[in-house]
């Protein structure tokens, strides 16, 4: 089920977003997701990908980060704090989260956070920061450096030339953390495999940057999902050991 909401951040913004809940019932609270969209913005394809999410048993929570001005600005603030890790977006990813966290249905100790493209790398930075238990880039940039993280299941085209060096960089920063990791690269596959872009969208995006092969790429995008609702059942429906043990 679809429902359109709205929460408040940190200076009082009443930020709107998409609430996607299972249709079946379920015992006792169930984990959280937060969705973070791509540079497109609230598409259909992002709602799809919401509800195909809450099928298999998770609420999701897509924030519309744009609703803070015109889109193109927004867009720029984002990016920049993806490349930076600072700005308001994150405050109000953080509001997102507690928000979703405070739903009776959604176990707070059970959150975790998908992410395409500049969502990718917003779900790297917050994986960073002890409140999500788990954390799934679509081609998102990679940090340099990560102090911490939680498992992390990433999934990259290879034709992307943009984000070469990132699933390296990924893994390498993973393996010496020591967190449990499924990256993988997808060779057939350009930026945004996941998705179905508008034609005229792709068109011109591909004009302007060939070098990430932009389009959706059945094959790859299958195998993400199923990549990421096995991580997900290991590492995000798990009880915590606190939990067990009360």
């Amino acid at each position: 089920m679809l429902t359109e909401v709205r929460f408040s951040c940190d200076d009082g913004f009443s930020m709107p977003g998409l609430l996607a809940t299972p249709t079946f019932e379920q015992s006792g609270p169930r984990p959280g997701l937060l969705l973070i969209y791509e540079a497109l913005g609230m598409t259909d394809e992002m709602t799809r990908v919401a509800a195909e999410l809450s099928d298999e048993g998770w609420t999701v929570l897509i924030p519309d980060l744009f609703a803070r001005g015109h889109k193109p600005l927004c867009i720029v603030r984002c990016l920049r704090t993806v490349a930076t890790g600072e700005g308001v977006a994150l405050d109000d990813l953080e509001a997102a989260r507690r928000w979703l966290a405070a739903l009776p249905e959604v176990d707070a100790e059970r959150i975790g956070v998908v992410g395409f493209c500049m969502g990718g790398g917003f779900a790297l930075l917050l994986a960073m920061n002890a409140h999500y238990r788990v954390s799934a880039p679509f081609y998102g940039l990679a940090p340099k450096k990560m102090p911490r993280s939680c498992p992390v299941v990433g999934s990259y085209g290879g034709r992307d030339a943009g984000l070469a060096s990132s699933p390296a960089r990924l893994i390498k920063n993973l393996d010496r953390l020591g967190v449990p990791h499924d990256v993988k690269v997808y060779p057939d596959a350009g930026h945004s495999f996941y998705t179905r872009m508008p034609n005229r969208m792709l068109t011109m995006i591909g004009y302007f940057v060939p070098r990430m092969h932009l389009g959706y790429d059945e094959r790859s995008a299958k195998d993400a999902h199923e990549r990421m609702v096995a991580f997900f059942r290991q590492h995000l429906d798990s009880v915590p050991a606190d939990d067990q043990d009360g």
